[in-house]
């Protein structure tokens, strides 16, 4: 993975007493780009460790890929202190993982996926991520009140309760171990229609015998057997008669399962806290390289963070679509010289051929009287 533009930065301060703790790694006028196809990448930087106890952790960096990427990660990884970086890994245990993944036409999503007692939790829900081209600002916010939010260029996708929206816990309620649903109880919404009648018609062999076919003449029913007509798919066939549903007039929903609090569940008001992060990485495949990633940012202020996006992403926003409407332009006006000029060629060789007989002619024929 090289670096693009001039010079490389890397920057962590600590500050307590205004609970403004980040690590930013940023370049000027560049960032972070995977360079070559099919390949497995993997860089870390390490910062003073802190714990986010009792206050907001928020991930936040730009991600772009350039290439168009058909499958790829672009997601980011924060460490323990604990990270052996030079053997860094897919296998190595990470705290918080977070950002988009791409492969093919199914996978365009955003990852959370948190630690919680040494295993890693994915959300529950689907977040989409973008698939344009465009470089987009990412953003994680963990609050010690248990609740979550995930922003795309500044504006909130996804957010809830960090207990609800990922298997961390066990339930808070189960169903009542005792309870037995009644036997009058349907909850069969469609019958079949005791009316309906199957046509006298319906049953049709799936296979019959091919009457147009032949006999060979070579065919020895001592040496091959008897010969037999071979079968082939009926077209009057119509599969297996069922009749046809109707609304169930004595459906009366799904039974209501009488719920009881859940003796083996037990509140964690610290799932949001880690100790001793010290480390972000990249850590990823992809098989189509060119992604671009910058200004990565840790901090415990949500403002600081916005207002850092708009500084970075929000700055060359509009610049970089600009660009590349301009660079898409220029692309169409190449394409129309090129296809202009292969007319031309193809003109002037039609022309070129439509003169080759007028020559032809103008240098004559002289035949001797002796030929005649």
């Amino acid at each position: 993975m090289g670096p693009r533009g001039l010079a490389l930065f890397f920057w962590a301060a600590l500050s307590p007493a205004c609970a403004d703790v980040y690590f930013r790694e940023q370049f000027l006028d560049g960032g972070l780009q995977t360079t070559e196809n099919s390949k497995f990448y993997a860089i870390s930087s390490r910062f003073k460790p802190f714990n986010n106890k009792g206050r907001s952790l928020v991930i936040q960096y730009t991600v772009k890929h350039e290439q168009k990427i058909d499958c790829g990660g672009g997601y980011v990884k924060v460490f323990s202190s604990n990270l052996d970086q030079k053997n860094m890994s897919g296998d190595s245990q990470y705290y918080i993982m977070f950002g988009p993944d791409i492969c093919g036409s199914e996978t365009k999503k955003v990852h959370v996926i948190l630690n919680y007692k040494s295993k890693p939790h994915p959300i529950k829900k689907q977040i989409r991520c973008k698939v344009d081209g465009f470089t987009h600002l990412y953003t994680l916010i963990l609050r010690p009140d248990q609740t979550y939010e995930v922003k795309i260029d500044n504006e909130i996708v996804e957010s809830g309760n960090l207990e609800d929206d990922w298997d961390f816990l066990p339930p808070r309620k189960i169903n009542h171990p005792s309870a037995k649903k009644p036997k009058d109880w349907d909850d069969i919404p469609q019958i079949d229609d005791p009316n309906d009648v199957k046509p006298e018609d319906w049953d049709e062999p799936e296979y019959i015998l091919d009457t147009s076919a032949e006999k060979p003449e070579d065919w020895d029913n001592a040496t091959n057997g008897e010969w037999y007509p071979p079968m082939i798919k009926n077209p009057l066939y119509r599969g297996e008669w069922k009749p046809r549903k109707i609304d169930n007039p004595n459906y009366k929903g799904i039974w209501p399962y009488p719920q009881i609090e859940n003796p083996n569940y037990s509140p964690d008001f610290n799932i949001y806290s880690y100790e001793n992060i010290s480390i972000i990485g990249l850590d990823l495949w992809q098989v189509r390289a060119g992604t671009i990633f910058d200004n990565f940012l840790i901090t415990d202020n949500e403002e600081f963070a916005e207002d850092f996006g708009d500084q970075t992403w929000g700055e060359t926003k509009d610049p970089e679509e600009k660009m590349n409407i301009k660079q898409t332009e220029e692309e169409k006006e190449r394409e129309r010289a090129k296809e202009e000029k292969r007319f031309r060629e193809r003109s002037n060789r039609k022309v070129e051929k439509q003169k080759e007989p007028e020559k032809d002619k103008s240098k004559g024929i002289t035949v001797k009287k002796e030929e005649l």
